[in-house]
């Protein structure tokens, strides 16, 4: 099979400026382009402007490098973390080519280029290119299987007559899922979202380069289906299953995994139980992700991901005033004081799917698990592992809630840190991945 192409979607805007270095070919015209341009998105139309010559394009352009190689384009102010605590812009280099067709009354920048340079960048961009061999091996063929499983997807859902739902909703409850919804005009997004993806604006090294090269068109698979491997910082030392987090569908190699190397005693690991939730998430049980080695920690966190440092379990506390400010702010709707956040059901790895958050004036249950996540933070908690202590109440009114947790991200798949660890340790990348999805199989795709 030849390799695939992928589709990147990079940012949206009503304004796109970007900068061809190299000459490029462009849809509807016979010249070539290159230099700084501004795209300008009006009633459906683009206003293309370049120097003094102004271009109109109907609905959408292509730029494709005349030579691959030694082209890129530049793309200005990139946000980058969307609504995480690490949020910022900043201008980035792409290979291959630059797509921009408008949708909503914004210009959608999509780059368009060959798999193994896109696994280029979302290795790099995902985590340290100093990263263990073995430890990026393993991540080139999760980042590889995920992103064809997501093309395999695209292609199911544009066959399909029928819509593609993330969320039911009542008056009393809200459960959401973010996955596919917003991913129609591309493949997959450029930020944690999806993979994260910075083109070539990250250094490549050549242990990059040849653990892509090495591991070059393999993927997992199970039942002969590319798996949708998903993966996380820390899963708190046990991963999480696809359908608690995303789509009610059950992939079995998206599944319970304790993240040690043997049994854990003197715990009780259904943690579907919020006896067995409160005991294993306020202690420090021990699994692979369970480390503070910076050594191995700088592996996996880039700068901006190293401005926290409690992955494995954390804390935070709030006031009555913020967390009824927070809850506000983030639903649109004033619940009152809260009186308390009740865990009304917990996946496998502790984490809730279903929360009920009772308000003096209003009673409303959320989930899945990155809504919870979302609604009780300014930009998103770590994870949905946590239990609650209501302090000083007066009145049937705490006036503190302290929200104790497990674990950064969703939890499901691969754990980044605890893979880290296995690498250290001495673990191949084809024992990293057979831990984390298990009944999986190692294939040769392309």
């Amino acid at each position: 099979m030849k390799e695939p192409i992928v589709h990147i979607g990079i940012m949206g805007g009503g304004k796109i400026s970007f900068k061809l270095h190299g000459s490029y070919s462009a849809t509807g015209y016979k010249k070539d382009f290159k230099g700084f341009y501004n795209a300008i998105c009006e009633s459906g139309t683009i206003d293309l402007t370049g120097g003094d010559q102004v271009y109109p394009v109907n609905g959408e352009i292509t730029f494709s490098p005349i030579d691959f190689n030694n082209s890129y384009f530049i793309l200005k102010n990139v946000t980058i973390g969307i609504s995480f605590h690490w949020e910022r812009k900043e201008d980035q280099r792409f290979q291959g080519s630059l797509k921009l067709v408008t949708n909503n009354d914004k210009i959608i920048a999509i780059n368009i280029l060959p798999v193994e340079h896109y696994l280029l960048s979302v290795i790099s961009s995902e985590m340290r290119a100093t990263s263990s061999m073995e430890l990026l091996k393993a991540h080139s063929v999760i980042s590889r299987s995920w992103l064809m499983a997501q093309i395999e997807k695209s292609k199911e859902l544009k066959s399909s007559s029928t819509k593609y739902q993330s969320e039911t909703r009542t008056d009393e409850e809200l459960i959401k899922w973010y996955d596919r919804e917003d991913h129609t005009l591309f493949h997959v997004c450029a930020d944690d979202h999806c993979q994260r993806y910075q083109g070539i604006t990250k250094a490549h090294t050549k242990t990059v380069h040849n653990a892509i090269t090495q591991t070059h068109g393999l993927v997992l698979t199970y039942n002969k289906k590319i798996c949708d491997t998903r993966f996380s910082k820390s899963c708190g030392g046990i991963s999480e299953t696809f359908e608690n987090v995303w789509e009610p569908v059950k992939h079995p190699y998206l599944t319970k995994v304790v993240d040690y190397k043997s049994e854990i005693k003197n715990y009780d690991l259904d943690l579907t139980k919020e006896k067995a939730a409160d005991q294993w998430i306020r202690t420090s049980p021990p699994a692979f992700c369970n480390t503070a080695d910076k050594r191995i920690l700088t592996q996996v966190l880039l700068d901006y991901d190293q401005k926290t440092s409690d992955f494995y379990r954390w804390k935070i506390e709030y006031t009555q005033k913020e967390i009824a400010e927070i809850i506000r702010n983030k639903s649109g709707t004033d619940f009152g004081k809260i009186v308390d956040l009740v865990p009304l059901a917990r996946g496998v790895s502790g984490r809730i799917i279903k929360l009920k958050i009772v308000g003096t004036k209003k009673i409303f249950t959320l989930g899945k698990e990155l809504e919870i996540r979302k609604i009780l933070s300014t930009t998103h908690l770590y994870s949905s592992a946590f239990v609650v202590d209501r302090k000083n109440v007066a009145n049937g009114i705490p006036q503190k809630f302290i929200l104790t947790g497990a674990g950064w991200g969703h939890g499901v798949g691969l754990c980044q840190i605890g893979a880290a660890v296995m690498g250290d340790k001495g673990y191949r990348f084809e024992d990293i991945l057979l831990h984390y999805f298990k009944g999986a199989q190692i294939v040769k795709y392309y």
